[in-house]
């Protein structure tokens, strides 16, 4: 642990070196932030990683995908985004892009570049960092639709500080066809990143089975506007060998120290900015858990709603199912009970050194289950599924001793919920399973949701919303974009439609 904390710190020194001669402005969007004399991939690529997640994790995923899919709530209005479809003020709806390109997508572009594709002791790291730039990018892509994609930061390497906005069905190709490659060119016997690698530590056979997975996550996003293509990347993703196996599964490790890019972001910024204060009260950003998830663990007596959700009683952190209580969203002043409601467990959700799941066993045989369904996938839906929930369960038990769920309470609730009924009702289950899977991953979430309309979640209509008391299906350009680079943003907006959260992205099919 000592050593993994020392190279954590020495590579958020050397990166803070670096980024003492970065320009300031609209350039740090296309110029890369790291530029330094000399390049050492393995530094930059530990950073994009930190980075990847560290960055507006509290904006994005609890305000307003955590919050537009009901998991989290709000009194307040301008955390709202989310929960009432509120955007008064504040860069909520565009945080993730600003902070990505400048960070995580100039890091990882940074490691590429670096990287000989001659040279055969770069051969797995250059593979590495290919899958992880699609990592990066869908979550881009899913959350904004068209963005700049293959003239991308590359200010600092082409002078090209206005770059085109690619679109979504043009970026989806490509990384498709980049994970296709990438996955092909992992060589277990070939150095890797090491212990620079916080996800697999350099495992390669593990690598190739998160490219498979998210191939997999890829193309089922494909199902409704392009069902035949879909099909063609679902059936190769599952050929090529995914994740099913709880020791498998890619998280990002974090430690309990002193620097804070070392800390779990969901942890971090959910104490930072609303339980720091252990008394269920005062909650900066006036944030608890939602009623309709609340409501749901409670309704099918989901052991995992105890590993979840706390209230404090007289206090303590208490897990007692009986007093678990969501607060509802789109509310406009603070409950006279609200100490009353539920938050994130802090012996589980709240710990610095908790992982962040990138892919899960669960993730991956849900989407199997779906494959199933489709007639894409020749196992069983039934079986695909209790494993989902199985490994849901057992993934809890990462996040520490307060996360563990015995084996009985998980058979039982797998024999209690079987998979039934006709296709379009397994599909329905298949998603609500999958909305509490994968908690805390939101930006996932709400992109599943979008794709198949499940689970079925009924909107907020607060006066002022920016919807119509629609639930959002977009985030916003930000307003930079505008006045620095208008060209190429008026023509993603002519492809695609109005700069506003109810337009919907290529794959969205309606």
């Amino acid at each position: 642990m000592k050593m993994r904390f020392n190279y954590l710190l020495y590579t958020a020194i050397a990166v803070t070196l670096a980024f003492q001669s970065c320009d300031k402005g609209f350039e740090e969007m296309n110029v890369n932030p790291d530029a330094s004399s000399t390049v050492q991939p393995e530094y930059m690529f530990s950073k994009a990683l930190l980075d990847a997640f560290g960055n507006s994790y509290f904006a994005t995923d609890v305000l307003a995908c955590g919050g537009s899919m009901q998991h989290f709530a709000t009194y307040k209005d301008v955390p709202g985004i989310g929960d009432k479809y509120y955007f008064q003020q504040g860069t909520y709806p565009y945080d993730y892009f600003t902070t990505g390109y400048t960070t995580a997508v100039n890091e990882i572009a940074t490691t590429i570049n670096g990287l000989n594709p001659d040279n055969a002791a770069d051969g797995n790291k250059l593979a590495i960092s290919r899958i992880f730039r699609v990592y990066i990018m869908h979550r881009l892509t899913d959350m904004y639709g068209d963005i700049p994609y293959s003239a991308s930061v590359k200010g600092y390497t082409g002078n090209n500080f206005t770059p085109k906005y690619d679109a979504q069905a043009d970026i989806y190709a490509d990384m498709l066809k980049e994970l296709d490659e990438a996955a092909a060119k992992l060589d277990p016997a070939a150095a890797t990143f090491g212990a620079g690698d916080f996800i697999y530590s350099g495992d390669v056979n593990k690598w190739k089975k998160f490219a498979y997975s998210l191939m997999l996550r890829l193309g089922m996003r494909l199902s409704r506007k392009a069902p035949d293509l879909a099909q063609t990347w679902v059936k190769k993703a599952i050929a090529g060998g995914v994740i099913t196996a709880d020791g498998d599964i890619a998280t990002m490790k974090y430690v309990d120290g002193s620097q804070a890019i070392n800390r779990n972001p969901a942890a971090a910024s959910m104490l930072s900015n609303d339980y720091a204060v252990a008394n269920g009260n005062n909650n900066t950003e006036g944030g608890k858990l939602a009623k309709t998830f609340i409501d749901a663990l409670k309704a099918n007596n989901d052991p995992r709603l105890n590993v979840i959700a706390i209230v404090w009683n007289n206090g303590k952190a208490d897990t007692s199912t009986a007093l678990q209580k969501g607060m509802q969203n789109g509310l406009l002043n603070k409950p006279a009970d609200f100490t009353s409601y539920s938050e994130p467990n802090p012996a589980t959700i709240l710990q610095y050194n908790a992982p962040f799941i990138l892919m899960s066993a669960a993730e991956v045989n849900l989407l199997l289950a779906e494959a199933s369904v489709n007639g894409w996938w020749e196992g069983s839906a039934a079986t695909a599924f209790s494993d989902a929930i199985g490994a849901s369960m057992r993934n809890w038990a990462l996040f520490g001793s307060g996360g563990v769920i015995s084996s009985d309470k998980i058979a039982a609730y797998q024999a209690a919920h079987p998979l039934t009924g006709g296709a379009e009702a397994m599909k329905a289950m298949i998603g609500q399973e999958k909305w509490v899977s994968l908690f805390l991953d939101e930006q996932e979430i709400h992109a599943n949701w979008r794709r198949t309309g499940y689970p079925v979640l009924t909107p907020v209509n607060i006066p002022g919303n920016t919807t119509g008391g629609t639930i959002p299906r977009r985030l916003l350009y930000p307003p930079s974009e505008e006045s620095v680079n208008s060209s190429s943003l008026a023509e993603a907006i002519t492809r695609q439609g109005p700069n506003l959260m109810t337009t919907r992205v290529w794959w969205d099919k309606q």
